[in-house]
């Protein structure tokens, strides 16, 4: 666990020993929350995990629901989500579960404890992974880096190079690499993992295929009860990063799509990443010209009702896999965190 990680556990650990996930809620929580959740799935022991956070349990996905049940809450779909938004009467504190991307394990281990609670969720799915053309390139670059015992990579910027002898070593790697690659250009991003892909004889179309659920999946399980499909680009880029008609197609392509494919209205959308680097402003106007009643991001937060004049700038929070304790997930209904994250504002949506 990075430093970084380190920090947010000392902190979730703080705040449940002051009570002041409690004490805090009248001023720190909102109307609700959406929660951003990727993988569902048994815990395989490994030293070097660099995507972990993208990986939660179905133990502790039980135990979420549990909780928000006993504090009362209710769990709502994203469509009830964006009514409440609209018509903020006294209601309860409400929670809304998205997954992102497509993966197996979501009917695999998730769906059976959604079903067990009988709750609502939306699955965001990006057309190219359904369709085994686009990339899992942060997946490739962990089983690259897993494979290697050293990188080496020639860059527009200059050489990276890099001993992945032990866990340790492999996981400063593909942290330092990570980070540089994701404040460049995603072309670039794209190569040197393709690069690393070639060295280490990683097979990114079997990823794919591996990991992510197909159309005819897709087709059974689209009209289910309480499931919502929504949409997450074509090929899930960092859409910012990219000419304006280029996110444009991204974004209005893969509705049509899953509408072709699924034969139903697709009224939601999940901007890939989702940071202010990913999407801003003209992403969000792009979705909202598209046809899409909401689109989410990863910026994080409570909604507030403020957010009815912005439901196409949505923030969400993580179920993140190195926080998977009780005090992190009271901290993040309470919006505490979120309060002191935003310097006390209730709006992100620049």
């Amino acid at each position: 666990m990075s430093l970084r990680h380190q920090a947010f556990s000392a902190a979730f650990k703080a705040i449940a020993l002051t009570g002041a996930d409690r004490w805090a809620k009248d001023i720190a929580q909102g109307a609700g929350i959406i929660l951003t959740l990727h993988h569902v799935r048994p815990w395989r022991e490994r030293g070097f995990a660099p995507n972990r956070l993208l990986e939660i349990t179905p133990e502790f996905l039980d135990q979420t629901l549990t909780l928000i049940k006993a504090q009362g809450y209710d769990i709502v779909s994203l469509d009830e989500a964006v009514a409440r938004l609209q018509s903020p009467l006294s209601q309860r504190f409400f929670v809304a579960l998205t997954f992102d991307d497509g993966y197996r394990d979501n009917l695999d281990h998730a769906w059976p404890v959604l079903a067990k609670h009988g709750v609502p969720w939306t699955l965001f799915v990006t057309t190219g992974f359904a369709e085994r053309t686009a990339r899992l390139w942060w997946l490739e670059m962990e089983e690259a880096i897993r494979a290697l015992p050293h990188l080496a990579l020639d860059l527009p910027d200059g050489g990276f190079s890099a001993r992945t002898e032990s866990d340790r070593e492999k996981q400063l790697a593909f942290e330092t690499l990570y980070w540089r690659l994701r404040k460049g250009p995603e072309a670039i991003l794209l190569s040197a993992i393709s690069e690393l892909a070639r060295q280490a004889g990683i097979d990114s179309a079997a990823l794919v295929e591996r990991e992510c659920l197909p159309w005819e999946t897709l087709r059974s399980l689209a009209g289910a009860p309480g499931v919502t499909i929504g949409a997450h680009t074509l090929s899930h880029p960092m859409l910012a990063k990219h000419p304006e008609d280029f996110a444009r197609a991204e974004i209005v392509e893969s509705k049509t799509r899953l509408e072709q494919e699924l034969g139903l209205p697709i009224r939601h959308f999940a901007y890939p990443v989702g940071d202010p680097g990913s999407a801003g402003k003209r992403e969000f106007a792009l979705a909202r010209a598209a046809g899409f009643t909401s689109a989410v991001t990863t910026r994080p937060g409570h909604l507030f009702d403020r957010h009815e004049r912005h439901l196409h700038a949505l923030p969400r929070v993580s179920l993140n896999g190195y926080h998977q304790s009780e005090a992190a997930l009271r901290a993040l209904l309470s919006g505490l965190p979120f309060l002191l994250w935003n310097k006390g504002r209730r709006l992100n949506v620049g």
